[in-house]
């Protein structure tokens, strides 16, 4: 009998590379991955990623709910108290499951790709699932000069708002976005300097936007945002650095903690040393929509295959891909090769299926230790040869997001050009 829990595998813990090989053998190049998920002690669960309600604290109410799941990560999850393995994915195969982490360890080039492995001995993105009831602190992530400081990598970032997680928008399904054009730095700083009077003001001095389901948002390293409470699809850079500057959020405390968590222990108190973090022009910035709003973008016209695959995350940091993610939709009764440029990650959202050799299957509820047929990570051997996908529904489209590593995909559009 195939094991239906984590429960029933043996961890792989060293030579991991006869178990992976094998699993690539009768994956034709896949990866079958287990469900990821990660809590956040200070943030409200939004219930919208099939994890049984049961589950919503599996780690324990003192860890906090689970509102993340995470897709194809190597990389740990930064909260007190985690577990040893918290927000590492785990191949699984036959009755077995190793990290992810230790696949690509022993096997680097013949998973990920050679460019990358080259650059960066791991597979050096992941996604994720960020679901909450309503909406998190203003907040930054550090730049990679900045995140360097305290040994950790900065992180750029990705949102799509995928429909099938959103059927309900939640208590604010709005985000504030940097710092209205004209701010000043001596506004933030007082700001941070009331940290305990209650609620610093920060939002006093951002604007908001409403989130639409079907787009996404680029977000740059040192850019504040307060995301809403939208189901988002975030790829993003392998890190889990930030700083919140926003002192309460719908009555809750935010301890200071969380602003200073990634910086040099000697800067905690130093207020001025916060302020610069922020990458003022892009926080200030007037045309901020114009120049981080994600609209899909067809990457070819392929409505008479039975399939559309579209450009769903893009966008580039001085000139720099961090990732990209693109969104396929197969019809029903169809069968389609479709070839990429690198290694990638997927989850399916949508529908039933084949990939190769590995059945594909979107759940409806998910309990904390179930095993699932909806994640699968694509070798960049694989991925450049074809992969075949096959909607098995009579009625129902099968629906697949996946996203790639850096600078896999020269082509992608940029910010913006979805007007052109």
């Amino acid at each position: 009998m195939a094991p239906k829990t984590v429960k029933d595998l043996k961890t792989v813990t060293t030579n991991a590379r006869p178990m992976v090989e094998a699993a690539l053998e009768a994956g034709g190049g896949c990866l079958r991955l287990a469900p990821n998920w990660v809590p956040r002690s200070f943030l409200h669960p939004g219930k919208r990623l099939k994890l049984h309600p049961d589950d919503l604290y599996a780690y324990g109410l003192n860890r906090g709910g689970i509102d993340e799941r995470w897709f194809g990560s190597t990389t740990e999850a930064a909260n007190e108290g985690r577990v040893p393995d918290e927000g590492l994915s785990y191949v699984v195969f036959e009755k077995r499951r190793v990290l992810l982490r230790d696949a690509v360890a022993e096997l680097g080039a013949d998973i990920v790709g050679k460019a990358i492995w080259k650059k960066y001995k791991r597979w050096p993105v992941y996604s994720k699932f960020f679901d909450n009831m309503g909406p998190i602190p203003h907040h930054m992530h550090q730049s990679q000069k900045q995140a360097q400081k305290v040994k950790q990598d900065g992180k750029p970032e990705s949102y799509y708002f995928p429909p099938q997680h959103n059927n309900v928008g939640n208590n604010f399904p709005y985000t504030f976005f940097g710092l209205c054009p004209g701010t000043t730095k001596a506004q933030v700083r007082k700001c941070l300097a009331d940290w305990n009077k209650g609620d610093n003001g920060i939002l006093d001095l951002a604007p908001a936007y409403r989130l639409k389901v079907g787009t996404g948002w680029f977000v740059p390293p040192c850019v504040l945002h307060a995301p809403g409470s939208l189901c988002t699809y975030e790829p993003q850079w392998g890190s889990d650095v930030f700083g919140m500057y926003q002192s309460l959020v719908e009555g809750r405390e935010v301890p200071w903690s969380l602003l200073v968590k990634d910086v040099p222990p000697a800067k905690h108190k130093d207020l001025d040393y916060l302020v610069d973090q922020l990458d003022w022009e892009q926080n200030t910035d007037p045309d901020f929509k114009a120049n981080h709003y994600l609209e899909p973008i067809p990457v070819a016209d392929t409505a008479k295959a039975g399939y559309l695959d579209e450009w769903i995350c893009y966008g580039r940091i001085e000139g720099w891909q961090c990732v990209t993610a693109k969104k396929l939709t197969v019809q029903p009764g169809a069968k389609i090769t479709v070839p990429d440029k690198g290694a990638y990650c997927l989850i399916n959202v949508e529908g039933e299926g084949r990939i190769n050799a590995l059945r594909l299957e979107c759940p409806k509820l998910i309990g904390f230790h179930d095993l699932t047929q909806d994640e699968v990570f694509v070798t960049e051997t694989a991925a450049k040869a074809g992969v075949v996908y096959e909607n098995t529904s009579a009625s129902e489209p099968l629906v697949i997001l996946r996203y790639f590593g850096p600078e896999v995909n020269p082509d992608a559009p940029d910010v913006g050009d979805a007007n052109k």
